[in-house]
């Protein structure tokens, strides 16, 4: 926990989602535009994200690199496998 810095820390892209029926409309590409361009006004060299399945092919087309999967399991029980990702902001 804590304030990120700019200098030596990647930005963090949160969880957005959209909804089926407005799916391959450019939603979540504008999503995600307005989430780096904020991030590069605050100094912010790269950004990182947890992708759910669905949305790798999105950050993948977006420039984003995948990294090592990984299962997160809730506390239901119920694992969620997610795909760290990162992207140069320059």
């Amino acid at each position: 926990a804590g304030e990120l810095d700019p200098t030596c820390d990647p930005a963090r892209i949160r969880a957005f989602f959209v909804h089926p029926n407005w799916a391959r409309k450019g939603i979540g590409k504008s999503i995600l535009t307005l989430c780096e361009n904020e991030a590069k006004a605050w100094g912010f060299q790269s950004a990182e994200l947890m992708a759910t399945l669905p949305g790798v092919r999105l950050y993948r087309a977006c420039g984003y690199e995948e990294g090592e999967p990984l299962m997160h399991v809730m506390e239901s029980g119920i694992k969620l496998p997610l795909i760290p990702m990162r992207k140069a902001l320059g």
